[in-house]
């Protein structure tokens, strides 16, 4: 079977080019709801309500549908429909990955996660994106993720570079310090 990444590229491209052609199409908005298929398209339970040869094309998009908690515009019917169709349900995370991508691409920006060992304020939030700004050189879109392992301080994502300040790096940076 062909890896996801080169099943996704196509869908991603035409959703991507649909939306950027289409007057009144908000990008982020598009993003969201494709983001909220993927999550649903995940769901182990659903691939496998999915695969099943009782169960018609129609009834899967109609629990897909409705398990959104966005009002799916035309466009996302009936895009869903086309996946659903050509039987790419398992490929959608890795559509809304892509299609993130290019849209990161077009406005000069990148996605990054903030790994945190507490919640985030909104102000300290802001702060903190602004100094990540400065460091990466680019404007980022921050996600917050709690991981209690880390102790205490942060440790950012963006792409491939990570900027590791918690408690637990500095611990393994010692731990390789006095071990050489």
């Amino acid at each position: 079977m062909a890896e996801l990444a080169t099943i996704a590229r196509p869908y991603a491209e035409a959703l991507f080019k649909a939306s950027t052609s289409t007057a009144g199409v908000d990008l982020n908005a598009t993003a969201a709801w494709l983001d909220e298929l993927a999550a649903i398209a995940a769901d182990a339970q659903l691939k496998q309500f999915a695969e099943s040869p009782k169960v018609s094309g129609q009834q899967v998009f109609d629990l897909v549908a409705g398990l959104t908690k966005y009002v799916l515009p035309d466009q996302g019917k009936n895009f869903l429909r086309a996946v659903i169709d050509n039987g790419r349900l398992q490929a959608l995370p890795e559509v809304a990955t892509q299609f993130r991508k290019l849209v990161n691409a077009q406005s000069g920006s990148s996605d990054a996660i903030v790994y945190s060992a507490f919640p985030v304020d909104g102000a300290a939030l802001a702060d903190l994106a602004a100094s990540l700004e400065k460091r990466f050189a680019r404007k980022l879109n921050l996600t917050v993720q709690l991981d209690s392992t880390l102790i205490g301080g942060i440790r950012v994502a963006v792409g491939d570079e990570v900027l590791d300040t918690s408690v637990k790096a500095r611990l393994e940076q010692m731990k390789a310090a006095l071990a050489a």
